[in-house]
């Protein structure tokens, strides 16, 4: 059973000034009469000391051109209707040629209203931007579900953050499933970029959300993981599009004092407790997912203590992998080393704002980290059976 801990509250300040209820930032009424009106006025004083007043009232023409760059129709057109009154009205006064006073009049009028309908054409594509936006943030929340998660077993916070923002899934995946038999963690990596390694991970994540509750074992699960991703690939090869595999670790934490792990591919996780770093299951790494006919051992389960008040990190090589500008690799054990007693949130937040820091905010790769505590309220037992792996 999952509990939520905390939700992101939409901001007010996030809608602005607009045409429609759509959520592009648009600077207030309030300021773009104020920002006309001071070019007037600045306007007006330099024709009246320079005695250019005409010319100068002629440049103020262009300033409908800023408007429909970043105010709405709306806006954009006060300020074509202000800009086209003051330079009517002292042109039509002035001394100079009539054929000049109807051009630079037409001239006013005319790119007033290109630049009313620049600005709808401009509002009118963010719009639709921002329903796509809104479409694929919806889309995200049903495939990566929004950190922290608590179950009966564990406390799973972290953070993940795509190379294309927007495109808001990459190939990172992860998931939590409270099942019967405890809680599943999956963490995992597809294989190459773009749509195709989005729909693998659309794959896999579901795979795994049906699997983990039918499948006793984390083996069994694994297995059920293996079969999603063959059978994706047997659809991609029909589409002529390349095969791909899926690194991942699935985690298995119930009420023993004992956790379970199957790395298939991953980075190993890190266990922080009692002031220690440890990778856990480095040498019990197995093929990918995908990749299991090319070897001969079947995959097993790795058991490992986990005791109350220890942490462990899970991550993909956006973390591992990530350059600094010299080209040297983020070293993520010395940085573990220096936060074992730190929570779970503080220490995913901690590490992703370091490795931001150490590359410069060059982002080279999709970045997912996990960390995994047992809930405050569980009592582990240190004399439970382990179930058949």
């Amino acid at each position: 059973m999952f509990r939520s801990l905390r939700a992101a509250p939409a901001r007010a300040g996030d809608r602005a000034d607009g045409d429609d209820s759509t959520s592009i930032r648009t600077p207030p009424t309030r300021a773009v009469v104020l920002v006309t009106a001071a070019a007037t006025v600045v306007t007006i004083v330099l024709g009246t000391v320079t005695g250019t007043a005409v010319l100068l009232l002629g440049l103020l023409v262009f300033l409908p051109a800023f408007a429909a760059a970043l105010c709405t129709p709306r806006q954009t057109a006060l300020v074509s209707a202000w800009v086209s009154v003051v330079v009517i009205v002292p042109v039509a006064l002035s001394g100079e040629r009539l054929a000049d006073r109807v051009i630079l009049a037409l001239f006013a009028v005319g790119f007033g209203a290109l630049a009313v309908y620049g600005s709808w054409l401009r509002t009118t594509r963010e719009g639709a931007l921002v329903r796509l936006r809104s479409t694929a943030a919806a889309m995200q929340r049903q495939i990566l579900r929004p950190l922290p998660l608590l179950t009966d077993d564990v406390l799973v916070d972290g953070v993940y953050e795509p190379v294309q923002q927007d495109r808001l899934v990459g190939g990172d995946i992860y998931d939590v499933a409270a099942t019967p038999w405890g809680t599943r963690v999956l963490m995992g990596d597809v294989q190459g970029k773009g749509l195709a390694a989005v729909g693998m991970a659309i794959d896999v994540v579901g795979a795994f959300r049906e699997a983990a509750h039918r499948e006793p074992t984390v083996t069994a699960l694994v297995d059920s993981l293996e079969a999603a991703v063959v059978r994706h690939n047997g659809y991609a090869e029909q589409r002529s599009e390349p095969e791909r595999f899926v690194t991942a670790v699935v985690l298995g934490v119930d009420a023993g004092a004992e956790a379970q792990l199957v790395t298939c591919g991953h980075i190993p996780p890190y266990l922080l407790h009692d002031g220690a770093v440890t990778a856990v299951g480095a040498g019990t790494a197995h093929a990918p997912l995908g990749l299991a006919d090319l070897v001969a051992e079947p995959r097993t389960v790795s058991w490992f203590p986990f005791p109350a008040g220890a942490t462990l990190l899970l991550c993909t090589d956006g973390l591992t992998e990530a350059r600094s500008p010299a080209g040297t690799f983020y070293p993520l054990e010395a940085h573990l080393a220096d936060r074992v007693d730190i929570t779970a949130g503080r220490l995913t937040d901690a590490l992703v704002d370091d490795v931001h820091a150490f590359t410069k905010g060059a982002q080279q790769d999709d970045l997912a980290v996990l960390a995994v505590r047992r809930s405050p309220h569980r009592v582990t037992v240190p004399g439970r059976s382990r179930s058949p792996a």
